[in-house]
């Protein structure tokens, strides 16, 4: 197996309630051996890949509110514990977009080269399931592998269009929420189905400006591959 592992959230917790650079290294660490030996009992992990920050953003360029509503702030130790990171485990740095599209990149390429089921993306990030593949959640409340199927991936993809992203500040169809999706959803096979679905919903709140909407929207969700 080859894991793909998204850092970023791991280094910042790892910034929390330690004295000093030593002490957030020491605790990056031992997590993430940890996480890697607790996938290795069931899925034999061969090699690890390892990603962390990002240096532009071309979702920033689309939209001036991308993000915008993050003002709390950084962790002291975050960036010291990031380089410390990106030296030790020769980690993948994204330029001109984040850091969970490099993972996609490189799970496109690598499933594709080595088969979907010898490839693992390991994050606690709900935008990976936008993808169909084996997903490992290590956050202390799920720490499962998760087995997206490409309808599954799809379904979870346009239901986030229309949930939007708070945390992304992404928020197109105000006032609707997962139960509409499931609704509207249910008998979709296909993934025209679905877009033609999501983008009556568009036309609904957006009259003529709904193709632009739409198009926006869905260029800042999806993850690129």
């Amino acid at each position: 197996m080859i894991v793909l592992f998204d850092a970023d959230s791991l280094i910042y917790s790892s910034c929390i309630n330690v004295e000093d650079l030593e002490d957030a290294c020491a605790k990056f660490d031992e997590v993430l051996m940890s996480i890697v030996n607790k996938i290795d009992e069931d899925y034999d992990v061969k090699e690890l890949i390892v990603f962390n920050s990002a240096k532009g953003n071309f979702r920033k360029i689309l939209m001036n509110s991308y993000k915008a509503n993050r003002t709390q702030p950084k962790p002291p130790l975050l960036s010291q514990l990031s380089d410390h990171v990106t030296k030790e485990y020769n980690s993948r740095i994204a330029y001109g977009m984040e850091t969970d599209d490099l993972v996609a990149i490189y799970w496109n390429k690598l499933q594709k080269e080595f088969g979907r089921d010898h490839v693992t993306i390991v994050a606690i990030d709900k935008d990976y399931k936008q993808l169909p593949c084996l997903l490992y959640n290590y956050h202390v409340k799920h720490q499962k592998m998760y087995n997206i199927s490409e309808l599954e991936a799809i379904n979870n993809f346009y239901t986030q269009m229309i949930v939007g992203d708070t945390a992304d500040n992404v928020n197109f169809c105000k006032g609707y929420g997962v139960k509409y999706a499931e609704k509207i959803f249910k008998n979709c096979k296909s993934r025209y189905q679905f877009i033609r679905k999501t983008f009556e919903l568009f036309k609904t709140i957006y009259k003529s400006k709904a193709r632009e909407k739409f198009i926006t929207c869905h260029t800042l969700l999806k993850l690129r591959t």
